[in-house]
């Protein structure tokens, strides 16, 4: 508690984990909504419409309000992180730049036809705002996702008088670790937008309320969902784990919580890290399956903490480690929920099933903290790095704000969150109470 780092650190933690509540739910419903359209246009058949202007709205709040957490946080660099704005501006700023100024502006200025101007606009028109909708939120993202890939792994850079600097922008945009991180949290974030749709049909069908448009969100959120989640399990997910183990081995050894190094690695399911003894207590483990994961082949070594120095482990060795399995062990439960309700909807059995109806209701927030627990196991395993290997988070928050300041703010932000968090229930909840309405029709 005594270091300056830990309240800039929880306070940009706090902040973004807020954030991130709302785009990725955006951009998993961008793509829902633009395959609607796709739909309506392609077979004119007016549910799908329905469909689209409902969810768009919804959409709406999701983006404004991810809109208004998001923009405390370009302030928090120079506020909050000076010495590390100093040191890495001259690379990760001209991503974040890119993000503003295209995909943001792209998106930003055809939100409001996907919304309002429907009417106004043909059924082709229409499809085509929702198609640059989509394309301008996932262009955000790579923008953003390909800042922290480069925090993660540094690629295309060059220093000159103790700074950062772009020297070949192909590589800084393209590093081999933001496209992998990039397809995996776009495939997490249909995930998410799945469950959440999947919720509200489950919802409408137990209450016996519009049904057509329930059984749409039922049939189009299992099918989407469970591809998205294998998607994210296999290749995104397998292909994560292989960078991680290649360039950030120690990262790895601190996920499972091992500390002996040896070839037919375990994977460890459920276990305690005892890290002032060096071992995991009631471990319950899969022979060779780590090893595996991490370089396709039991044979293998997975080095342990043990071989490297204790400067260099990640500084929260067991809130990395449950986070890692938290995810992991979420995901896996979501193939199987997934594909079930996908299975007994194709057999059309699904909405006999009133108990997996609950379930599904019940679920959406499960997806949320999954992709918080995998945020968390990409950034804690990144300690003690700001930049992976080049700049310590030591040396990055502003020595001219004090602890104290950045509790102070760290609670203001807390309450202002809380009611910014009412407003978006109460807005959400009033769209769910309206329903899918029927509305005016294409001009």
């Amino acid at each position: 508690m005594d270091d300056p780092s830990f309240w800039h650190r929880l306070q940009f933690g706090f902040t973004i984990v807020y954030h991130y509540l709302f785009p990725q739910l955006t951009m998993g419903l961008g793509l829902f909504i633009a395959l609607w359209k796709w739909r309506a246009l392609r077979t004119e058949d007016a549910r799908y419409d329905r469909a689209a202007r409902f969810w768009a709205k919804i959409f709406g709040v999701n983006f404004v309000v991810g809109v208004v957490t998001g923009v405390p946080m370009e302030f928090q660099f120079g506020t909050n992180w000076a010495r590390f704005s100093r040191y890495a501006a001259g690379v990760i700023g001209q991503t974040l730049a890119m993000e503003g100024m295209f995909a943001f502006f792209l998106e930003s200025a055809f939100v409001a036809a996907l919304v309002f101007g429907e009417a106004r606009l043909t059924r082709k028109q229409h499809f085509f705002a929702a198609l640059a909708v989509w394309l301008g939120r996932w262009l955000s993202g790579y923008f953003i996702v390909t800042t922290n890939a480069f925090m993660q792994h540094p690629a295309g850079y060059t220093t000159l008088e103790g700074a950062l600097v772009l020297a070949q922008p192909f590589q800084f945009l393209f590093n081999p670790w933001a496209l992998v991180q990039y397809a995996h949290t776009m495939m997490a974030s249909v995930v998410t937008a799945s469950f959440v749709v999947c919720a509200v049909g489950a919802f409408y069908l137990l209450r016996g309320q519009h049904v057509e448009q329930a059984n749409l969100f039922l049939k189009w959120g299992t099918r989407v969902g469970v591809v998205a989640c294998m998607l994210v399990a296999f290749p995104t997910g397998d292909r994560q784990a292989k960078l991680v183990a290649e360039y950030q081995p120690v990262t790895l050894a601190a996920m499972e919580g091992r500390f002996e190094s040896g070839d037919n690695a375990d994977l460890t399911f459920i276990g305690q890290p005892n890290v002032p003894a060096r071992r995991i207590d009631n471990a319950i483990r899969a022979p060779m399956v780590l090893s595996i994961l991490a370089y396709g082949t039991p044979s293998r070594s997975v080095l342990g903490l043990k071989e490297f120095p204790t400067d260099t482990w990640p500084t929260n060795i067991e809130l990395l480690y449950y986070s890692f399995h938290v995810m992991a062990g979420l995901g896996t439960l979501f193939i199987l929920l997934m594909g079930l309700g996908a299975w007994l909807g194709y057999r059309g059995e699904l909405a006999k099933h009133r108990a997996l109806l609950w379930v599904l209701m019940l679920a959406f927030p499960f997806p949320y903290i999954a992709t918080t627990a995998g945020w968390m196991t990409a950034e804690l395993g990144r300690q003690p790095w700001l930049v992976y290997g080049l700049f310590r988070t030591v040396n990055g928050y502003s020595d001219g704000v004090s602890s104290g300041n950045a509790l102070f703010t760290l609670i203001g932000f807390t309450g202002l969150y809380f009611v910014v968090g009412l407003l978006f229930l109460y807005l959400v909840g009033r769209e769910l109470a309206h329903g899918p309405e029927e509305e005016a029709a294409h001009g």
